[in-house]
């Protein structure tokens, strides 16, 4: 693995700019002589990305059964329908660390650990399994982690235990929640931009003159798919600019129908659709460059008190999640439509003979299954080959097995990326079907 060095991978440069290539068939991005000798340099890599929602799914409606193009999926999966050949469906796993301690805090700090998780306001879990393979794979890659939110973390205490447990999946230290970006544009920024600031022309226009020079030494396909990725990245630079000028307010209404100052600049746009919608694109051009490999997104903290109005939904997340009826519902597909849309457009990506969502790992989770607190069951979807490594179009029922730790099933995602740990969390045998 550390053949594939940083300093040898092809990138576009500019003035205070570095923007890394997709992968191209004419070109080894990921690879040097000696990368090829152990892998072919044409490989795409793998990725992981996992994506997280708190407060848990309305109550018999997380489910799938059958395989294939036939598996029958419950309301709440109903948006992944497009991938039920691409989609493993996890049953019955759990943390046993999460059900010692009370509700929300204690059963999302772990989330990715299973890790005891120390009480009385002392911040102490364990490393997640996402920040495990930044630490060990990450490092081929600009950002070996892209860590974003579209909530604010709660520094509060629920319950003798910090709510920074409910505010953070990704761990990486047993004492250090990863931080998480919610503003776009500094997302987007942290994968092109040699240093986060503000600049005085785009990312492309910075570029330019490299790519011109750069396209005239590909392939044909390859100069077609470069001019997709390029037009992608202008979207986005769109998007972020217009961010936050319009739409809605969500989590409280302002006095004003308009600011009565100007906007400010980079900040979190104000429409809660749109800021989930830019993150799944910086997540997807973070792959589709390869300046990451790894990226977790949380779209909201466990113990949320976040509003939907775009959805006619004015109930706070956490008691709407206490209702169970069916706004409750529409809060979860509009979750899971964040999902599909990632997988969609790495499906849209071609790497080779596989696609980006092909060599992918997403996975989607929740700290309990219901909002009623039941973390007895952890409900977990995969999505993706792992670069063929994943059979998807899988049912697997744990609930009534022995050993259905969710560590085990981390020990098995680890193993895609060549990590083999004797152990991790509570678990030391890897998951042999996934």
């Amino acid at each position: 693995m550390r053949t594939h060095l940083f300093s040898r991978r092809t990138f576009l440069r500019g003035l205070g700019v570095t923007m890394a290539l997709p992968w191209m068939e004419s070109v080894p991005v990921w690879g040097d002589r000696a990368a090829a000798a152990v892998k072919n340099s044409s490989q795409a890599p793998v990725r992981l990305a996992v994506l997280f929602s708190g407060n848990g799914f309305r109550s018999k409606e997380w489910w799938a059964r059958g395989e294939g193009k036939q598996m029958a999926l419950g309301q709440v999966l109903t948006p992944l329908a497009d991938f039920r050949e691409k989609l493993l469906f996890v049953r019955g796993l759990y943390n046993e660390e999460a059900l010692k301690g009370n509700i929300h805090s204690s059963q999302t700090g772990n989330l990715l650990s299973g890790a005891p998780l120390a009480s009385g306001g002392e911040i102490r879990s364990g490393t997640s399994v996402d920040q495990v393979v930044a630490q060990q794979y990450g490092y081929s890659t600009k950002v070996p982690s892209l860590v974003l939110g579209c909530e604010r973390s709660n520094p509060g205490i629920h319950k003798n235990y910090s709510m920074l447990y409910s505010s953070h999946i990704s761990w990486s230290s047993p004492t250090t929640p990863t931080p998480l970006e919610l503003y776009p544009a500094l997302a987007f920024d942290r994968l092109f931009k040699d240093s986060v600031q503000e600049a005085d022309k785009s990312v492309l226009d910075a570029v330019l003159s490299d790519a011109n020079r750069f396209r005239r030494n590909i392939s044909s396909a390859d100069q077609h798919k470069l001019d997709e990725y390029l037009n992608s990245v202008r979207e986005v630079e769109r998007r972020i600019e217009q961010a936050g000028s319009n739409g809605e307010m969500q989590g409280w209404r302002p006095t004003l129908d308009k600011p009565n100052i100007p906007r400010p600049p980079d900040g979190i746009p104000q429409n809660l659709a749109e800021h989930m919608r830019l993150m799944c694109d910086i997540l997807v051009l973070g792959f589709q460059t390869d300046t990451t490999r790894v990226s977790t997104l949380k779209l909201n903290n466990d113990h949320s008190y976040l509003l939907f109005r775009h959805l006619g939904v004015d109930v706070g997340h956490h008691e709407l999640s206490h209702r169970d009826d069916a706004d409750y519902l529409r809060v979860n597909q509009f979750f899971l439509e964040q999902f599909a849309y990632i997988a969609r457009k790495l499906d849209q990506i071609q790497e080779g003979e596989r696609t980006a969502l092909d060599n992918s790992m997403l996975m989607y989770c929740s700290s309990m299954l219901t909002g009623r607190h039941d973390a007895k069951q952890l409900p977990i979807v995969l999505l993706g080959g792992a670069g063929g490594q994943i059979q998807g179009g899988r049912t697997l029922d744990y609930l009534e097995k022995p050993d259905r730790k969710a560590c085990g099933l981390y020990l098995s995602m680890l193993a895609k990326f060549g990590i083999r740990p004797k152990k991790f969390g509570d678990s030391s045998e890897p998951l042999e079907e996934v």
